[in-house]
Order: C-alpha cells, then structure tokens, then sequence
C-alpha cells in the first residue's frame, strides 16, 4: 500500500506543484508551450506503451476499442459542456476535467499494475503531463474567471487528493478486478486521453509555441518510452 500511496503522490503532487506555479508567476508562452507539448509526447507514450497496448491484451479487441471511444466521447461531450456554458474562457476549466477524467482511470489502472514495467511510464507520463495541465488550467481560471488564488489552489489540490485515494483504492481491490474490467478502465484512461490531447493540450501548445513544439512533443515521447522499456 506504500508503493501505491507513493505513486499516487507521484502523479498528483504536479497538479498541486504547476496550479501554485501557474498562480504565483505568469511564465512566457515559450515555456509554457515546451512544457505542454513535452508533457503530451510523455501522454502519447503512456497511451500507447502503458494504457491501450495493456487494454488489448487484458480485454480483446472489442472491449478495448469501446473503452478508448468511451473515453473520448466522455471527455468531448463534458468539454462542450464547459464550453456552451463558459464560451471562449473554458479552457482552464477543460483541462482540469481533463484531469480529472483522464487521471482517474489512468491512476485506477496504475494502482491495479504496479508491479508490471508499464507502471513507470505510466508515472512519468501523467506526473510530467499533469504540471503543464495544472499550470496553464489555474492560470487561465485566475485570468479568465477572476477565481481567487486560494479557490483555485483547493480545486487543483481536491483534484490530486482524489487521484492519490483512487491509486491506493485501485491497488487494493487489484486482485478482485478481472482483466476484462481494468483492460476496459485502461482503454477508457487511453481514450479520455487522446481527447485532451486533440481538443485542448497539444492545440494550446502549438498556439503558444509555433512550429518547435513537435521537436518537443517528441523528445517526451522519447523520453516516456525509454523510461518504460
């Protein structure tokens, strides 16, 4: 249970750690942009090495491509939400339901995983994917939606108690979930994943940086995969 409170603390603490940054300073768009788009070539590999790969095998064909659609379509539809309400301003708010609705199958499956190689990347994606996600997210809410710093710190931070709780929770109940289910729950994290990555992450980082950013989307990729061979 240590091990798993340990790796729980690994992908929520960036939340905390980038919504504080993001809050305190206004950091250039350069760096802004090099963290997102490095932070979504480390998700790429965490969907393809550590979540959709893993689903297939545990849960088939058929159940793992449901999972990934029904990520996506929950993330899209949610997101729209977000965005009928909020107009042009949602984008803090879209990627902390990003988040949330990526983080908590994603910590789910690592909690139930953590003794198969795939853990590590799984970690580093989501801890290095979190940072930027958090930062840009509670920068945006202060700026567009005038939250106040404290509102929008105890947001980010519920949002990594929660994924801390659901990593213990998962690994504790690992040995009573059938591998059809936790495929289904990694496809699922896959899914809600490429949908951040599309619609709000990857779109922000190219907005910000311009045509650099696949060199860095790349290089966490790299740096993602390598770690979890």
């Amino acid at each position: 249970m240590t091990k798993a409170f340990l790796y729980g603390v690994g992908t929520a603490l960036p939340l905390v750690v980038g919504a504080a940054v993001g809050l305190r300073w206004r950091l250039r768009t350069g760096v802004l942009a090099a963290l997102m788009a490095f932070g979504a070539g480390t998700m790429i590999a965490a969907v393809s090495v550590a979540l959709f790969e893993p689903a297939f095998e545990n849960a088939g064909g058929a159940w793992a491509g449901i999972g990934l659609l029904a990520g996506a379509c929950v993330y899209v539809l949610a997101d729209r939400t977000i965005e009928n309400r909020l107009g042009a301003a949602a984008l803090g708010w879209a990627l902390m339901l990003g988040a949330i609705l990526d983080g908590v199958p994603e910590n789910t499956a690592l909690g139930a995983s953590l003794q198969e190689s795939g853990g590590v990347v799984l970690l580093v994606a989501v801890a290095v994917g979190n940072t930027p996600e958090a930062i840009s997210g509670a920068a945006k809410m202060r700026d567009q939606h005038r939250l106040s710093r404290a509102r929008c710190l105890a947001l980010w931070a519920a949002t990594a108690v929660v994924l801390v709780l659901v990593t213990m929770a998962s690994h504790a109940v690992s040995d009573q979930l059938t591998a059809r289910t936790l495929g289904t729950l990694q496809a699922f994290a896959g899914g809600a994943t490429i949908a951040v990555l599309a619609d709000s992450l990857m779109p922000e980082a190219f907005k910000e940086g311009g045509w650099w950013v696949g060199i860095a989307t790349a290089t966490g990729f790299l740096v993602a995969f390598l770690l979890g061979g």
